[in-house]
């Protein structure tokens, strides 16, 4: 019996085996796939496992919704319009299938679609469909009607800035510069006034009406000195006497994939990443070389760890652009957290040869260096952006900081302390500094008395950072203040609880009040969060395992280290 028990269990075990390929290929296996992928934003994944389930059952619009909204974020919008128009036509009313259709009907000049489908009630939300239907009326020639909508859209609470941002681009769009000038004067346009995009816009309103030093004046006021390629190329212009197109929006498809970008731009510090994705892809889809929705895109792709996605996306700006540089700073960042650090490397090397007047450029080459533990090559990246500022300003704080960390490693600790006392002259109390210049001092037992009031301050500005509550814990362990060093280091251990480093100097210290199998307990817990790219200099997995063979005593005496209890005071 057990025999024939067994043959029947290889049997099924068989029949399983055989029908699983096939349960893959059917719809169960292509939804439960895609659904995987989704979790994962594997947007090619989910088009191609959805698509294939939507064969397989075209009337299910969960199905035909999935399929659609990876397509859209993918940017391949035309291979979404027709799962859109199927759902419309099955009476399923989609945000995400509305999305897709708004921008067909845009790009094909489908005004009276758009108006038809907002007295259908089919558009995308509240502010979206109003201001479609303005720009809707825009593209029929309608100037009344589009006013009416945006005055409708004002009326909304919270909307007011949204709606008379695109009224002032719609007036300017057809030469009404001073009634955009108007809306802008009074400050009606909101915090979209204040955005790169929205200033350019006002800029090139007063050059259009010829007050070019009243756009140098609002330049200078908004951006400084610190301008990007575009924006000194526009004042070389103004100071030249040259009247400034008005480029912002130029005709109603524009002024569509404004209304996508800027909800989507709005969106991206409420809203989750791949959601406000689905807005600003609209806005690529009906302005291809709307250099901002690309950024913006690419962005939303490297936050949601689709690396490639973003690297090719990024790299749609092209050469010409004012935004080229930042296209290639964001490229290089999304290679490297896709481990591609050669690559990255490689691509801030270009831009420091084409854009090295850019003091970003290298800022970023340096932090990218001193990540990769090649400092020397951080420090010179760091000295060539601060030389293109001869003069100390106090937003180059982070550039003496990042190299002062740079020199410590190098171990030239006077240029170090240099740069740290510097980015605390620019950038007084910065908890930051404050925490790595008194953490620093303590390492090397120097000015203890001011490292811990550097630290305590820094606590107080950052009571709930880990590593600056454990700087602190840290001083007064050194200090030999033992008991007052428990309280928080334990409170770092909360805030960071599987910091390797935290846990170490955790167990320390509880070794030197007496509680050794906490102590051992710690240390086996920072051992356990040891991975190969720690540094061994803070958290040395050898040196945790000999505390933990022979005590914390005996290594501080093989280490030539003062005794714990000489430490303390004690005889």
């Amino acid at each position: 019996m057990a025999i024939l028990r067994l043959r029947q269990i290889v049997a099924v075990l068989l029949i399983q085996a055989i029908a699983l390929p096939v349960m893959a290929e059917g719809l169960s296996g292509s939804y439960l796939a895609g659904r995987q992928a989704r979790y994962l934003n594997d947007f090619d994944a989910v088009a191609r496992y959805y698509t294939r389930a939507v064969t397989r059952d075209p009337g299910n619009p969960v199905l035909l919704e999935t399929a659609a909204m990876a397509l859209l974020s993918l940017g391949e919008i035309d291979r979404a319009v027709p799962i859109a128009r199927k759902l419309a036509a099955d009476g399923t009313n989609s945000q995400v299938g509305n999305i897709v259709l708004v921008a067909d009907e845009g790009v094909r000049g489908a005004f009276d679609e758009i108006l038809q489908r907002g007295d259908d009630k089919g558009g995308v939300g509240p502010l979206v469909d109003g201001l479609m239907l303005g720009w809707a009326h825009m593209g029929k020639g309608d100037m009344t009607a589009a006013l009416n909508e945006f005055a409708e859209v004002a009326k909304e609470r919270g909307l007011t800035g949204f709606a008379n941002y695109h009224k002032a681009l719609a007036l300017a769009s057809v030469g009404d510069f001073e009634g955009a000038e108007a809306i802008y004067a009074a400050q009606e346009a909101g915090p979209m006034q204040m955005t790169r995009r929205g200033a350019v816009a006002h800029i090139e309103v007063l050059s259009q009406l010829e007050r070019g030093g009243d756009a140098i004046a609002l330049m200078d006021t908004l951006f400084g000195t610190d301008l990007d390629p575009g924006l000194r190329e526009m004042r070389a212009a103004l100071e030249a006497g040259k009247a400034l197109p008005f480029s912002v929006v130029r005709d109603a498809r524009e002024g569509l994939a404004e209304v996508f970008y800027s909800v989507g731009a709005a969106l991206s510090n409420e809203a989750e990443d791949d959601y406000t994705l689905l807005y600003v892809r609209a806005a690529e889809y009906l302005r291809p070389d709307h250099e901002d929705a690309i950024l913006l895109s690419a962005q939303l792709l490297d936050q949601l760890d689709r690396f490639e996605l973003a690297v090719t996306t990024y790299g749609r700006v092209p050469r010409d652009s004012y935004a080229f540089h930042a296209a290639e700073l964001g490229r290089a960042e999304a290679l490297r957290r896709s481990g591609k650090t050669d690559a990255a490397v490689e691509v801030l090397s270009q831009l420091s040869q084409t854009h090295g007047d850019i003091a970003l450029v290298h800022v970023t080459m340096g932090d990218l260096m001193r990540q990769l533990d090649r400092n020397a090559e951080a420090v010179a990246a760091y000295d060539r952006a601060l030389a293109l500022h001869p003069e100390e300003d106090p937003a180059q704080w982070f550039i003496y900081y990042a190299r002062g960390i740079c020199y410590g490693q190098l171990d030239k600790w006077p240029e170090s302390e240099g740069d740290f006392r510097t980015a605390l002259r620019l950038n007084p109390e910065q908890p930051q500094v404050l925490n790595y210049l008194g953490y620093s001092l303590v390492e090397k037992q120097e000015k203890l008395d001011e490292a811990l009031g550097m630290i305590e301050r820094a606590v107080a500005a950052q009571p709930d950072s880990g590593y600056i509550v454990d700087s602190l814990g840290w001083v007064l362990y050194r200090l030999g203040r033992y008991g007052e060093a428990i309280g928080h280091m334990e409170r770092a251990a909360e805030l960071m609880p599987v910091d390797p480093i935290v846990n170490d100097h955790l167990g320390d210290v509880l070794w030197s009040v007496g509680r050794r199998l906490e102590a051992e307990f710690h240390w086996k817990r920072a051992l356990s969060f040891i991975d190969g790219g720690e540094s061994a200099e803070d958290a040395d997995p050898d040196r945790i395992r000999r505390k933990l063979e022979v005590g914390l005593d005996q290594v501080l005496s093989d280490e030539g280290a003062p005794p714990l209890k000489l430490v303390n005071g004690e005889n």
